[in-house]
């Protein structure tokens, strides 16, 4: 790996796929999840407040073509050219019936300036119908599935009421990419219950699935949630990192990580108001300038310590 780039950044990713500048813009599509609808249980994830995620464009009164729309005029100003990623973030957005889907994912893709798609879901809610029609739309648009991997340990997936196992996360995704279509994982570090070795160990089998596009978040303890009350009443049962110990935990990971992988986020950016702990006032791009710096002064890069 070059010197210059101790790892896999995102915007080098995309470039491999658009000659031009794009941006993904979040969608509120009004879906919801299985272990929220009573499916699978009620409540969801302990650590889910989904004001998280919706920046203000983002309301289930406005179709999916508003939405993009307003975040059209949201980011246009920097870069008039800009050309646009739909990204149905907001719950589990492969959770409806096959039409519902298709007419949504469609609609965003018939809007102006919309070069493509990422989706973001669970590694339960991805039945073979859905991904005969995905490997077909990828044949004609950028496509990038996003699986909710959280941990790989299956005692901390119950803990937080993820709903389903590791086993069925690896499946998932191996069904997902031998459709050929690009497949990231989203992961969060520092769950309760897991100490530092757990989460390096994490980064290893992380390693061992066929992912494109990885992000690794801290975990925020956000107010409303079944983990704030959790927290409240056994703070013991929690190891909140500051800002230098979770840089450093950030850096042993990506150097357990397969050089193939593209790192595209450290940090989840919830609204200030929202959060309860750690505050750290830090922006993505800073706290990843943070671990550029750190990375190069210490001869560290992403694969350094992977073993195949």
């Amino acid at each position: 790996m070059k010197k210059e780039q101790p790892y896999n950044t995102f915007p080098a990713f995309l470039k491999k796929y658009f000659p031009f500048k794009v941006q993904k813009i979040s969608l509120n599509a009004g879906f919801t999840c299985p272990n929220r609808d009573g499916t699978k249980g009620h409540g969801g994830c302990t650590y889910c407040n989904n004001q998280t995620f919706n920046p203000a464009y983002c309301k289930t009164e406005k179709s999916v073509e508003t939405q993009l729309n307003e975040g059209k005029v949201f980011f246009s100003y920097k870069y008039p050219e800009m050309k646009y990623l739909a990204y149905f973030q907001a719950y589990t957005n492969t959770y409806d019936e096959l039409d519902g889907l298709k007419k949504k994912y469609e609609e965003a893709l018939q809007t102006k300036d919309v070069v493509g798609l990422v989706i973001g879901t669970r590694p339960d809610c991805m039945p073979d119908s859905l991904l005969d029609y995905l490997e077909e739309l990828n044949k004609k648009t950028f496509l990038l599935v996003e699986y909710g991997i959280e941990s790989t340990h299956d005692e901390t997936l119950k803990r937080i009421n993820r709903g389903h196992t590791f086993a069925e996360t690896v499946d998932a995704i191996y069904r997902t990419k031998q459709r050929g279509i690009l497949t990231g994982g989203h992961v969060i570090l520092g769950l309760p219950g897991e100490d530092k070795n757990q989460i390096l160990s994490q980064a290893i089998e992380i390693s061992k699935l066929p992912l494109d596009t990885i992000k690794l978040h801290q975990l925020q303890i956000i107010k409303g949630t079944k983990m704030a009350k959790e927290y409240a009443e056994h703070p013991e049962d929690f190891h909140m990192f500051n800002v230098d110990d979770y840089m450093n935990l950030v850096i042993d990971y990506i150097q357990l990580l397969n050089p193939e992988i593209t790192i595209e986020r450290f940090l989840s950016q919830s609204p200030k108001e929202l959060i309860i702990t750690p505050d750290w006032g830090l922006k993505n791009y800073e706290f990843t300038d943070r671990v550029f710096k750190k990375m190069k002064e210490i001869g560290a890069y992403q694969g350094k310590l992977f073993n195949n």
